[in-house]
């Protein structure tokens, strides 16, 4: 593990970038409700799409939440790692407004030997559009894509991974194909309960399109 950090982007006392802060919403060390296979999932704060009916409203604000360098949640994805997962999913928010911190992270989780799965209410044409050297970048480092607005209207439970009949699992990689009977399944839903910063218990649902990675 690394040394404690500033807990703010504008924070003198931390030497780093923007770019190496990410603000986090959520991070669960082993899910199996966010892509295939046991995976390391973060969710990040901030989203400026705000489509009725998200899953994680708590989660659209762009408020600072947990600031979090890199390097730490690197470290913390190696140690979950060795205790057999099989990949990182990134979530939000919107893990595309701050890609260039977590293009780093998924680098890192694809040099271990591990997937990258992404969550996006943009459109892969709409992300490729924006010649976002960051986005790109990211994307790039990703091995499964979910893209597309949350539509309420068509909010599905019969295909995992997916919330609406509208959003689209894309493989940028070989290392999946989308036709896999896994990705076929209905949703899951998990439920724990984790400890907040205050001492208090808290429960976090995920995996489901209209009880996400709540903590109410």
């Amino acid at each position: 593990m690394h040394g404690q950090r500033g807990n703010s982007l504008d924070s003198a006392m931390a030497p780093v970038s923007a770019t190496h802060l990410l603000n986090v919403a959520l991070e669960v060390a082993c899910t199996e409700a966010e892509g295939p296979g046991r995976r390391y999932a973060v969710w990040v704060q901030g989203c400026p799409l705000r489509c009725p009916g998200c899953c994680n409203p708590e989660f659209l604000a762009f408020t600072p939440r947990s600031q979090r360098h890199v390097d730490d949640v690197i470290a913390d994805i190696d140690a979950a790692r060795a205790r057999g997962i099989e990949g990182i999913s990134l979530l939000g928010g919107e893990p595309t407004r701050q890609a260039a911190g977590l293009a780093v992270v998924a680098e890192a989780a694809r040099a271990m030997g591990l997937s990258v799965m992404v969550y996006s209410g943009f459109t892969l044409a709409d992300l490729r559009a924006e010649h976002d050297e960051a986005i790109d970048r990211l994307l790039a480092a990703t091995d499964l894509l979910v893209d597309g607005p949350y539509v309420e209207a068509l909010r599905t439970t019969e295909r995992r991974y997916i919330g609406s009949t509208n959003q689209v699992l894309h493989a940028l990689s070989d290392r999946y194909r989308t036709d896999d009977a896994v990705f076929a399944a209905p949703n899951t839903v998990e439920l724990r309960l984790v400890t907040g910063p205050s001492g208090e218990r808290q429960l976090v649902v995920n995996g489901w399109p209209t009880l996400g990675a709540r903590t109410r």
